[in-house]
């Protein structure tokens, strides 16, 4: 009994030496430094250009690229073929991404070499930097826009504000972007009901031998779905397709 409160009286001792010790914390400390040169101001400027870049990146890639019009017609032609999640859309959207990177090829290296290496060289500033981007990226937009005879969409945008212009080319950013997104849906759906038409005609031959035989119980669906297939693997249906894409833009 005697060595229990023994123990007992070393361990209260023992905790009471460690409490009467204070914890050393480490000091933090903020401050924000003015810049030293004006160097040290165009690299924050340059951060935080390269933010907003990256912010806005999935805007950019589907509003001022061939984006849109590849991922709606990928997705009619899911649709037609009635594969539902085949291929995912993973595949899908990956597919599309590339063959934007390599449609926009043409553009990126005229903004590399036009816009952004003379700007890393010190030879123009920022300012003139995007607008030999936005220039060559509306040159792009208008030509599809002429090409698929699609100008219509940027006087009707221009006339719904009140603005009025002679040419296409006169048109602001704030016009030709809105037009030339239309511009890739209309083209997108004219794409998709062209791939529709060899498929309905599947599906309705197959119902009618199917309601001729009096399967009545048998979706038509079903049944049309590894012809659908069979058919779009016959004709090559993907080198086609991807083909016809890849022509369709003004490059």
């Amino acid at each position: 009994m005697k060595k229990r409160w023994l123990v007992l009286a070393l361990l209260l001792l023992v905790s009471l030496s460690f409490a009467q010790e204070e914890v050393p914390f480490p000091s933090i400390s903020i401050r924000v430094n003015p810049p030293q040169n004006q160097r040290d101001l165009v690299v924050t400027l340059e951060i935080l250009l390269i933010l907003t870049v990256l912010t806005l990146a999935p805007s950019i890639l589907v509003l001022f690229t061939s984006f849109t019009r590849i991922i709606v017609v990928f997705s009619f032609l899911r649709n037609a073929l009635g594969t539902r999640q085949t291929p995912p859309n993973q595949v899908l959207v990956g597919l599309a991404l590339f063959l934007t990177f390599f449609i926009m090829q043409p553009v990126w290296n005229d903004i590399y070499n036009d816009a952004l290496t003379p700007y890393l060289n010190g030879k123009i500033g920022y300012q003139e930097m995007f607008d030999r981007t936005m220039n060559r990226v509306r040159q792009f937009m208008i030509n599809e826009l002429k090409n698929h005879h699609n100008e219509d969409n940027v006087f009707l945008l221009a006339s719904s504000v009140g603005s009025k212009f002679d040419k296409v080319e006169d048109a602001p950013n704030s016009v030709i972007i809105p037009a030339f997104v239309l511009g890739e849906l209309e083209i997108g759906f004219k794409m998709g009901i062209l791939l529709y038409v060899p498929f309905i005609v599947i599906d309705m031959v197959v119902a009618s031998v199917l309601l001729s035989m009096g399967m009545i119980m048998i979706p038509p669906v079903l049944v049309s779905l590894p012809f659908k297939v069979l058919l779009f693997i016959a004709v090559n249906g993907w080198d086609l397709l991807v083909s016809g894409l890849i022509k369709s833009f003004a490059r």
